[in-house]
């Protein structure tokens, strides 16, 4: 470690993000001259490999993309592949998808707000050492996270990649009365939610607000399962026009794209955008959960996310109560997707964002083309912005501690880099 004016600052292990990367920083004097997220794993060629499959088979085969949130990948999937056979799946069958994405909602956000982000917050290097102090605290969010995996257990058949999700629906349904104990542990969990939202009001946040344009879906409700594409400057698209309006482009550090909006450049997506976007769709109990967090009508902090996330666990968790109780078995468990030449756009709403999927199919429904844009990605270069600004207002931080407040900026977006890679490192030259 070196100090200021001629340094070199590494953290060669930052843990708690997902995936591996590295960042880069140099300044010169008190000028930032350089930032840059690397990801350098190599790609994973999913949309190679999906060519010559079946129509039936990206739900099955991009759920294994990311662990964390195998229902985006298989969501967006199915909406692609039902576009471009002309099906559309709704009423009890798409409320399940719903419901199914809720549990995700829960898990994935909980397991970052107590296990990844809280941390940084109390001071703590992880999650163990931080439940040495504040084991009941550490409990609440693992009690929240397995709710959460037992929505996915029960609709999904296991809670990491799911198998019980196919086009057009789902291989099995559960009944009303298998459903009646999931409803017991969520109402549990609402309390845990709530608390969530009260213990991380008191968090001690820096005083940062991003310049970015936002991008989520939106609709009649709180957008989950789908939705149209809106950004915050009031552009509005449909899903099929996604790639007219964003596009991605290489950078040479990067094996990940970076994307940009048409007309706009570097854009936001994920829990701050869609409560931008959508506040109005959260119910009651949301949005008193968002009054008790002290938000507003829109959150532009990032080191604000997690009281955004907090307030999305309350609503996922309320609104699949809303659902279980509504819930109707279908009379079958999925509607027909015979396979027909064209091409499907679908889109979802990821933990982390809007995730993007395109499919074109022959006329005996194989895979002929296949576009994945997943919300990290988009996200990289307003992550690269933040850490430019943050560190040009941080430079009077020695290098421990403007170190740690790199890697707490980066946590603000809960980076999934494991959709194209492992780990991340970070460095700082100043000279």
């Amino acid at each position: 470690m070196t100090h200021r004016h001629d340094r070199t600052l590494n953290v060669g292990a930052l843990a708690r993000v997902e995936g591996e990367g590295a960042m880069y920083v140099r300044v010169r004097g008190t000028r930032v001259e350089e930032v840059r997220l690397d990801i350098y794993e190599p790609p994973r060629f999913f949309e190679a490999f999906l060519r010559g499959r079946a129509h039936t088979e990206p739900p099955d085969i991009t759920a294994r993309i990311c662990g964390i949130c195998p229902v985006a990948y298989q969501t967006s999937a199915c909406r692609a592949i039902e576009a471009a056979c002309g099906v559309t799946v709704d009423g009890p069958l798409n409320d399940l998808r719903r419901l199914l994405y809720c549990g995700e909602w829960i898990e994935s956000h909980a397991l970052h707000i107590y296990l990844l982000h809280a941390p940084d917050f109390l001071g703590y290097p992880g999650a163990v050492e931080m439940a040495r102090d504040h084991r009941d605290v550490v409990q609440r969010g693992l009690r929240l996270k397995k709710a959460g995996n037992t929505v996915m257990e029960m609709l999904g058949g296991r809670a990491i990649h799911p198998v019980n999700v196919r086009v057009g629906g789902f291989y099995r349904v559960p009944s009303r009365a298998e459903l009646e104990p999931l409803a017991g542990i969520l109402r549990a969990a609402l309390d845990d939610a709530l608390a969530t939202v009260r213990w991380a009001a008191g968090f001690d946040f820096p005083d940062f607000t991003h310049p970015h344009d936002h991008l989520a879906l939106t609709g009649d409700r709180y957008p989950i399962e789908g939705g149209t594409p809106r950004t915050g400057s009031g552009r509005s698209f449909a899903p099929d026009a996604f790639e007219r309006h964003v596009t991605e482009h290489q950078v040479p550090y990067s094996t990940a794209l970076h994307a940009r909006l048409d007309g706009g450049g570097r854009y936001l997506t994920g829990p701050l955008a869609r409560y931008a976007l959508n506040r109005d769709r959260l119910s009651p109990l949301a949005l008193e959960a968002a009054a008790l967090a002290g938000l507003g009508a829109e959150c532009r902090n990032p080191f604000q996310s997690i009281l955004v996330r907090a307030v999305e666990v309350v609503y996922a968790i309320d609104e699949a109560l809303r659902l279980i109780g509504a819930y109707e078995p279908p009379d079958r468990p999925s509607v027909p997707v015979p396979p027909r030449e064209g091409t499907g756009h679908g889109v979802s709403e990821a933990p982390r964002g809007l995730l993007y999927h395109r499919y074109a199919l022959d006329a005996a429904g194989l895979i002929t083309a296949a576009r994945i844009v997943p919300p990290t990605s988009q996200n990289q270069a307003a992550i690269e912005e933040d850490l430019r600004r943050f560190v040009a207002g941080s430079l009077h931080l020695d290098d421990e501690r403007l170190a740690r407040r790199c890697e707490q900026a980066i946590r603000n977006y809960d980076p999934c880099i494991s959709c194209s890679t492992h780990f991340l490192d970070l460095t700082v030259e100043r000279s």
